[in-house]
């Protein structure tokens, strides 16, 4: 379409290669994106916001951060069928790498894209709330059997717990239950160890989120689409079939330290070629360093 000619002539160098990329692997089959998301539309958004992020020494992060990383975290956010403009996903600087990082609505939004998720709620359990829960024993699925709680309770500086209550299609409800020393310990992954002024100022909202996250992340994680989305337990990230097939590498990973696992993916430009086999050094697979100039796709 003309009009669809006419929008790429506007796309950043960076964009464009991402979307590309992208495109292929739709072509050979290797990425199934949902009906409902518009790769292009995330990509555009993402590029805004990114115009107007600096990292910690004020400057531009498209000019501080490596080709690499930011077409990787683009990459991962196309991959994951998010949109940062839904706040589903934001982007952090680590030194002079971008990378992304799942908010809890892009966490609740894949639960219920890719499981039998209807809906979850979460809540916060203060001192002097009256509260118990049960354990199935033959499915080991907790459920609450009361929460008492009066106003007088309702004190930030007294949070004990939180859960988050998942209701799927078939009727059938979990809960995710963790107390606030779990909580904390999680805050402690993040790159503000749980002392941003969100944490500070709101820790019983910031803690719903925590549980919400964690509810969503098995749903997600033991879906279909799993090895899309999350690392296996090796600690690689699921390489499409029809590049596996096709013997193309699997690039070098970079894992940040999260309370979201968050996994970039460096890709050369070019398969390996079918006359060199070279053998890797450890268990991490071969591959080729990418150009300075280009970015890892």
């Amino acid at each position: 379409m003309q009009t669809e000619t006419t929008l790429r002539k506007f796309e950043p160098p960076l964009v464009e290669k991402v979307l590309t990329k992208v495109n292929s692997l739709k072509e050979i089959g290797g990425i199934a994106l949902p009906p409902d998301y518009s790769a292009e539309n995330a990509l555009r958004s993402a590029w805004l916001i990114l115009q107007d992020m600096k990292d910690k020494a004020n400057l531009p992060v498209l000019q501080s951060s490596t080709p690499d990383s930011i077409a990787n975290s683009l990459f991962n956010m196309v991959v994951q069928g998010l949109n940062p403009a839904k706040r589903q996903c934001s982007f952090i600087v680590y030194g002079n790498k971008l990378t992304l990082q799942r908010e809890y609505a892009g966490s609740i939004a894949l639960a219920r894209r890719y499981s039998s998720m209807k809906n979850i709620y979460a809540g916060v359990i203060y001192k002097g709330d009256v509260f118990e829960y049960a354990i199935d024993t033959t499915t080991g699925m907790k459920k609450i059997t009361s929460h008492a709680q009066r106003m007088e309770n309702l004190d930030d500086s007294k949070i004990i717990g939180a859960y988050a209550v998942v209701t799927f299609e078939d009727g059938a409800v979990n809960t995710e239950i963790m107390t606030m020393a779990q909580i904390q310990k999680s805050w402690e992954q993040g790159p503000t160890k749980g002392q941003s002024p969100a944490h500070k100022n709101f820790p019983g909202e910031m803690a719903k989120k925590t549980v919400i996250n964690r509810a969503c992340k098995l749903l997600i994680a033991s879906s279909d689409d799993s090895v899309l989305m999350e690392p296996g337990e090796d600690g690689r990230i699921g390489r499409v079939k029809a590049e596996i097939e096709a013997g193309a590498n699997q690039g070098e990973l970079i894992e940040i330290p999260e309370e979201e696992h968050i996994v970039a993916i460096i890709e050369p430009l070019d398969p390996p070629s079918p006359a060199i086999s070279p053998k890797p050094e450890s268990k991490r697979e071969w591959k080729k360093e990418a150009s300075p100039k280009e970015p890892g796709f």
